[in-house]
């Protein structure tokens, strides 16, 4: 059933906000106009317009406004809480609702005892806009860089179930995983990254201060030079007097890769080639799969209708490709069909995914269905992130191998040569 937000005048003439339930926007006038208040804004959930929920990937933003996505705008640099600490203060705000604080008492105990001052400053704009007779739900809509559509939505759902305490404890849940998964992708890719980046700061060193300084005394010596130590002269004089092509080559190209996937179509390309590349791909895809099992079953378990969630999850998995195909499903639901069948039909999805939820809708489980996905693709992220470790650490060590046998080959040759052996 749809979930309308509201804004009506109380007999008293008070401002009052809320959500209610009702199959049209009609029915809920009806039911608020039984509560004696008189109803001045409504729309549906995730269809205020400064909320938008669902945008299609491919699709061009419309002229003069900016892009929904904030990570897009790779201009402009603005500090966002970390998940974990976003976490631990939701489960403790959960913690002192459940308790039986009131709203504004918990939200002034957090602000006292937050150790990250940004948060605190939000968390102190928040306090003030409840007093004033906003809800946590539209307050918190307020601070987007620090929360999501998705937490947002929870906590109005949260909000009109009564049950606020327990949804701010799935959120605090949902958040950990996220950020466990996280840090698990992070750890997979920091090592190989920190083994290139470690070779070739030692290859530019031999090549720009140690080779010049042998390949200049074999020079003097007027002896014809193997083919291989003419190639390493000549890297090596390319790299000490061009050295700043290549620094403008690698600067023109970040540049142009970051001002590529902020569009929408260059996004969508490099997402959807994510999910491809060869070692890394599986890894990224699993990630993905998991956080849209964890994040729809959240928000189900909420109370948020399927095709809301959908709007939400669209959003929060990170991948253009992936949030195309929810798009896709949402679409289908629209036009009658059930989750499962589109799910299927598309290649991003494996097929276990789109009979596991097929079984999760005929038996009225769903969540608990995406719930054993989530853990099963996490389980297996956790052994595609040994597998990766295993399989590029010799990888990387016998590319770093070859580049500095060459380099001892190109400087060894000549010597050996001239001292006749």
């Amino acid at each position: 059933m749809p979930v309308f937000e509201y804004k009506a005048l109380t007999p008293n003439g008070k401002i009052k906000t809320g959500i209610v339930d009702a199959d049209t926007a009609r029915d809920a006038r009806g039911k608020l106009r039984l509560e004696a208040v008189h109803v001045t804004d409504m729309w549906e959930v995730g269809d205020k317009p400064s909320r938008s929920l669902l945008k299609k990937p491919e699709g061009r933003p419309r002229k003069g406004k900016r892009t929904a996505n904030p990570k897009r705008d790779f201009w402009k640099l603005e500090r966002k809480v970390k998940t974990r600490d976003l976490a631990t203060f939701t489960r403790q705000f959960s913690t002192l609702l459940r308790s039986g604080i009131q709203l504004t008492e918990a939200l002034r105990a957090l602000v006292e005892q937050c150790e990250n001052r940004d948060l605190e400053q939000v968390l102190r704009q928040v306090k003030e806009e409840i007093t004033t007779g906003n809800n946590l739900a539209e307050s918190l809509a307020k601070h987007p860089r620090y929360f999501s559509d998705l937490y947002v939505n929870m906590v109005r759902a949260g909000e009109a179930s009564g049950s606020l305490d327990t949804v701010l404890t799935r959120i605090a849940e949902y958040l950990q995983k996220q950020a466990s998964l996280r840090g698990k992708v992070m750890a997979a890719i920091t090592y190989p990254c920190i083994m290139v980046a470690v070779g070739i700061i030692v290859v530019i060193f031999l090549m720009s201060y140690v080779v010049p300084q042998i390949t200049q005394v074999l020079t003097d010596r007027g002896q014809p030079l193997p083919l291989v130590t003419d190639i390493l002269v000549g890297i090596s004089t390319f790299m000490q007097k061009f050295w700043w092509v290549l620094l403008i080559a690698v600067t023109g190209f970040y540049f142009l890769f970051r001002a590529t996937i902020a569009t929408d179509a260059g996004r969508l390309r490099f997402d959807s080639f994510r999910l491809r590349m060869p070692l890394f791909g599986s890894l990224f895809s699993k990630q993905a799969i998991s956080r849209f099992a964890v994040t729809f079953s959240a928000l189900l378990k909420s109370g948020l209708p399927a095709l809301d969630a959908l709007k939400i999850v669209a959003l929060v998995v990170n991948n253009a490709r992936l949030t195309q195909v929810i798009h896709d499903v949402h679409m289908r639901i629209v036009e009658g069909a059930d989750i499962a069948t589109p799910i299927k039909r598309s290649k991003v999805f494996p097929p276990m995914v789109g009979y596991m939820i097929a079984v999760g809708e005929q038996s009225g489980q769903l969540e608990d269905v995406l719930d054993r996905l989530a853990e099963t693709y996490e389980e297996e992220l956790d052994l595609a992130i040994q597998k990766l470790t295993a399989s590029i650490e010799p990888i990387i060590i016998i590319l770093l191998a070859v580049v500095v046998g060459f380099i001892i080959s190109a400087v060894l040759l000549p010597l050996l040569q001239f001292e006749g052996i």
